[in-house]
């Protein structure tokens, strides 16, 4: 049994919860929140004995095994590299830092004090994305891959009438790209790797964020194309084109359905049924990697999440998209 503390109470650290219970080996035991009324009434509806409201007590509790973080991405390295210091694996909400050089350094004490250290990208770890990963080589040599997810953000109405909430501030390193676009560029650096050259371009907000934009990956013999937004929606699917045929998904961020369609004109089936609820797969892995059933680069490997920040953070320089984390670079 994973003993667990979270860092944040949002609807994300509810849906983790509701996830987490569906395993064999998840036990809510600590609540951190910076108000005691709100740790004890996240507490008190899931079960955890225990609430803090200093964060640094929780990490040298000795009744958690692991920290899940769901707290703003600017908080995310200063708190994972506090928990890992103290011994605790850690699970850390995505985008897994503000910039490259803060997932580098959480690499380093991971590595340093001996823990697990995983970046929560839920639809790489779904079952049908390895049923992806596996089937695509029937349809090599690849040639491109678009991956699209632009959804009208339920909080951009209230930002056009002057109230800019959390989802769009600089300060807490938020945005398109950090918030959409990482479930865009993500699967397609855990699939090719880190490509040889990025180039973006995007809609800048007054805010200082972007809204929408676009990525597009360079490699030897392929390009990758992200398209993402959080002021727009789209009803694209995403694509994996091949010589020998074509890959459509429905949704990346689900990868609910995802066929093959050959050059022949015959069609294929990859997806299958998920089940658990899509935070449950994530959770899984970390677990596995905990207990060593799981190599780190099997399923949402550091390497894949340094690489994408790289990316994200070359991406967000070219588009001039500046958080106050930036200055630790």
């Amino acid at each position: 049994m994973i003993r667990y503390g979270v860092i944040g109470t949002n609807f994300i650290t509810e849906w983790f919860v509701e996830a987490g219970q569906a395993t064999n080996d998840f036990k809510l035991t600590a609540v951190y929140s910076r108000t005691e009324e709100r740790a004890k009434e996240f507490a008190q509806k899931h079960g955890a004995k225990h609430t803090f409201t200093q964060l640094e007590d929780m990490a040298a509790s000795h009744e958690i095994d692991a920290v899940y973080i769901a707290s703003p991405t600017a908080l995310h390295a200063e708190q994972a590299i506090l928990c890992m210091q103290h011994g605790k694996h850690v699970l850390c909400e995505k985008p897994i830092a503000s910039h490259d050089k803060e997932v580098a350094d959480m690499i380093q004490t991971a590595e340093k004090y001996g823990v697990v250290l995983m970046e929560a990208v839920k639809n790489t770890a779904l079952p049908n994305f390895k049923n992806l990963r596996e089937a695509i080589g029937k349809i090599a040599p690849i040639r491109r891959i678009v991956t699209n997810y632009c959804q009208y953000s339920s909080r951009y109405d209230a930002y056009k009438e002057g109230n800019v909430l959390n989802a769009f501030k600089p300060e807490l390193s938020n945005g398109s790209i950090m918030d959409i676009g990482l479930y865009c560029l993500y699967p397609i650096i855990d699939l090719f790797g880190k490509p040889e050259n990025v180039q973006a371009t995007g809609i800048m907000l007054e805010s200082g964020v972007d809204g929408e934009g676009t990525v597009i990956l360079t490699y030897p013999e392929m390009e990758g194309v992200a398209m993402y937004s959080k002021i727009t929606n789209s009803r694209l699917p995403s694509e994996i084109q091949g010589e020998n045929g074509t890959v459509v998904i429905d949704h990346i961020q689900t990868l609910s359905d995802i066929r093959i369609y050959y050059r022949d004109g015959s069609e294929e089936i990859i997806s299958e049924d998920q089940i658990k609820p899509t935070m449950t797969y994530e959770i899984e892995a970390f677990h596995k990697r905990i207990s060593g059933q799981l190599t780190d680069d099997e399923i949402n490997s550091l390497s894949t999440s340094l690489s994408t920040s790289q990316v994200m953070t070359e991406a967000r320089d070219q588009l001039k998209v500046r958080f106050p984390a930036d200055q630790s670079r």
